[in-house]
């Protein structure tokens, strides 16, 4: 899926050039434009010492220039980094930075599918990947992706519940990030990563939510008392079962607790008295 709309990207791209640029570099000049090309060409060659330095540009590594002569883009490839030589009088640069930039979405007050009042705010990281599309389709390629983010953030949200706003997030940015590069594609503009970096609920609904996850925990903790008083009732079960097969084990239960009386140094012992004792001697 991915490489097939790489492949869509790169066909809008080409058809969006091919509207912009003429059919040959300089072709579609005409009489008059060639005749201001040589012009400007003897002009230079008459103050060759003085105009030679305007004539050269230098392009960064991280930048490409796109040249207008007389309003028309020169070529379908934009200038590698380096030096080159344009015609002051006739040619003008427009130099683009291809470096990622990465700008936060102001917080957006949003409400959502199930009518809740959301403020969230992100970030996105983008890149020019057409020089030519970004200066010749849009006026601020840079400034045009901000607002787009900022619409985009409002229309993905809007149709999320609250709990899919809290829980979903890379979902989201996933979906934002598939809706703003399709949408500045023919921008020159390549989307490559957006985050949500907080969503913040009004105060009464953060109250009621920790109420009711108090209440649940609350519920959890006397549901689990509940079992432990249960399975500690079958045990004691058991062992009276145990016991009340050999008489003999309950006298051992009392030497037991009566040993673990005296670990304890204290100044005064009970002494279980077992009543088939006492009815013996109440017998005589």
């Amino acid at each position: 899926m991915e490489m097939e709309d790489q492949m869509e990207s790169q066909k809008r791209r080409g058809v969006s050039k091919d509207n912009l640029i003429s059919e040959g570099p300089i072709g579609s000049l005409g009489c008059i434009g060639w005749l201001l090309v040589i012009v400007s060409g003897f002009f230079i060659f008459v103050t060759f010492p003085i105009t030679i330095w305007f004539c050269f540009k230098i392009v960064q590594e991280y930048e490409r220039a796109v040249i207008f002569r007389l309003g028309r883009i020169t070529d379908r490839k934009a200038k590698e980094p380096g030096i080159f030589f344009i015609l002051p009088c006739t040619d003008s640069i427009v130099k683009v930075d291809l470096r990622t930039v990465s700008f936060d979405i102001p917080p957006q007050e949003i409400l959502t599918k199930d009518s809740v009042t959301v403020s969230v705010d992100g970030v996105v990281y983008f890149r020019v990947s057409d020089p030519i599309a970004s200066v010749a389709n849009v006026t601020n390629a840079d400034f045009s992706t901000r607002l787009l983010a900022q619409t985009t953030l409002r229309n993905v949200l809007g149709t999320k519940n609250l709990a899919e706003v809290l829980s979903d997030r890379e979902g989201i940015a996933h979906s934002m990030q598939s809706n703003l590069d399709e949408a500045t594609d023919n921008w020159g503009i390549k989307v490559e990563r957006v985050e949500i970096k907080d969503v913040k609920l009004p105060t009464q609904l953060q109250r009621a939510m920790a109420a009711e996850a108090e209440a649940a925990r609350e519920a959890r903790a006397k549901v689990i008392a509940a079992e432990g008083e249960m399975n500690a009732s079958r045990a004691l079960k058991e062992a009276s079962l145990v016991i009340a097969e050999s008489p003999s084990a309950l006298q051992l239960r009392y030497l037991q607790t009566l040993n673990t009386i005296a670990a304890e140094k204290n100044s005064t012992i009970i002494f279980p008295l077992p009543m088939d004792i006492v009815s013996h001697f109440m017998r005589k």
